[in-house]
């Protein structure tokens, strides 16, 4: 998922970003004074069309030059200038196409959760939010246009994860399955700093487009044989989603992989690669750029409920927002929480168990509710917050450090299966909503 892991976010790696979108223009001409002949205003141009949204040219300009700098500053040399321009405009066609998608399911980023993304970002780098502003200022960069990038990469992420895993399903066959396998039974495990290229076929392709498919893996593989540089193999030849970041996946566990794949890298060495392994999507190649171990003995739960009220079409954002403020002072009068999750929280399931969401740990819950579970002391209530699914009250009523048991390695097996499904199913629901979509390209 070409997406924005906040992590891996450093300033340095922060571009100067210049204007995505030209609006419209009718060419004019500037009278002047002399008498002279006008001078005329070039028109900005239509890259491409896409369902009801455009691309303009300056955007694959800007885009383009963005991503040759960041190659520039990785020390990647750049593939031929059609090429790159080719990889930039495919990207921003699926990026379109999920902005679109974002839009008819009423998925946004508000500005408080920018603003949350962003002082993870400020943290990381070891600064809060003012100092994170300057520093981007003083090097030169324009910040209202970082955030709305940034804005943008985290709203692409929150359409995949919504719709994305709405596709999965974990049956029992498959945990038991897991659980009896070498990774599901013990509880340290080797991460893995992974690159990725793929050369992919379509769905029901031919025996011939799969074996021209095949031949192109090979000359990769030949490529890297001879010495060539994975990230740029990857630019210029991989068809993955994060080609453009020169194939780099981040450390992954071998069991969030499809098992072809993870059985590969398992006999791999750090700096060594694959050759190209045949799935349903294509021919990849893996390397293996680093790896370390891992553990997990005991782990933080807490007892938790909450009350949720989403945006709906009948209920703006800001009436959600009103209306929890009002149940919270409720709370601090001292009407019961459970009563009031009953007959007001829009979770269906917690609801009706008096908003109960049971031993919680890390990992279950998305940023924003586990910042806000950590910080709130037992026997306390939070105060109003917002998640992408809406505007939350967090209790908290007890706390308890366990080993890791049978529950955990479940709860564990479960989400490793559906990451490693994730990272698959991505892939094919990209290439539908691209074959989907109406795409007319004028570059």
């Amino acid at each position: 998922m070409t997406l924005l892991d906040m992590k891996s976010v450093k300033i340095k790696m922060i571009t100067k970003l210049r204007h995505s979108l030209a609006a419209f223009a009718i060419g004019a001409l500037i009278p002047a004074a002399s008498g002279l002949q006008a001078a005329e205003i070039p028109l900005d141009r239509v890259a491409a069309i896409v369902n009801d949204g455009v691309i303009m040219q300056s955007e694959l300009d800007n885009r383009t030059a963005l991503v040759r700098e960041q190659l520039q500053a990785q020390q990647t040399s750049l593939p031929p200038e059609n090429v790159l321009r080719k990889q930039v405009l495919s990207r921003l066609v699926i990026e379109s196409i999920q902005r679109q998608l974002a839009e008819q399911q009423g998925i946004r980023i508000s500005d408080s959760q920018l603003n949350a993304a962003l002082t993870n970002i400020a943290a990381q780098n070891g600064m809060n939010l003012e100092q994170f502003r300057n520093a981007l200022i003083a090097e030169g960069r324009d910040y209202a246009q970082a955030r709305e990038q940034i804005r943008n990469e985290l709203l692409i992420n929150n359409v995949q994860q919504n719709l994305v895993n709405r596709r999965i399903r974990v049956s029992e066959q498959e945990l038991n399955d897991f659980l009896r396998s070498a990774d599901g039974q013990t509880q340290t495990a080797a991460d893995y700093l992974l690159g990725h290229i793929l050369i992919a076929t379509p769905a029901q392709a031919s025996p011939e487009l799969i074996q021209q498919a095949e031949r192109k893996a090979e000359q990769v593989y030949q490529a890297l044989q001879e010495g060539g540089e994975f990230a740029e193999l990857a630019v210029e030849f991989s068809n993955a989603p994060n080609a453009l970041k020169g194939g780099d996946l981040g450390w992954r566990k071998l069991s969030e992989l499809p098992q072809e794949l993870g059985d590969a890298v398992r006999k791999l060495s750090p700096g060594e690669y694959t050759r190209p392994i045949r799935s349903p999507s294509g021919f990849h190649i893996m390397l293996a750029k680093d790896k370390r171990g891992g553990s997990v003995q005991i782990i933080n739960q807490r007892l938790v409920s909450h009350i949720l009220l989403t945006p709906s079409e009948i209920r703006s954002n800001q009436q959600a927002k009103q209306q929890i403020t009002q149940l919270y002072q409720r709370i601090l009068s001292g009407e019961d929480f459970a009563a009031l999750a009953r007959e007001f929280s829009d979770d269906a399931v917690s609801a009706s168990e008096g908003g109960s969401l049971g031993w919680t740990q890390n990992g279950q819950m998305v940023p924003e509710f586990e910042q806000v579970m950590n910080s709130t002391a037992v026997g306390q209530v939070s105060s109003p917050f917002e998640s992408r699914f809406g505007w939350h009250i967090v209790k908290v009523m007890d706390s308890r450090t366990q080993d890791l048991g049978d529950e955990m390695q479940e709860s564990r097996a479960r989400e490793a299966i559906r990451k490693r499904k994730f990272n698959e199913e991505l892939i094919n629901w990209l290439r539908e909503i691209r074959s989907q979509a109406y795409v007319d390209i004028k570059e």
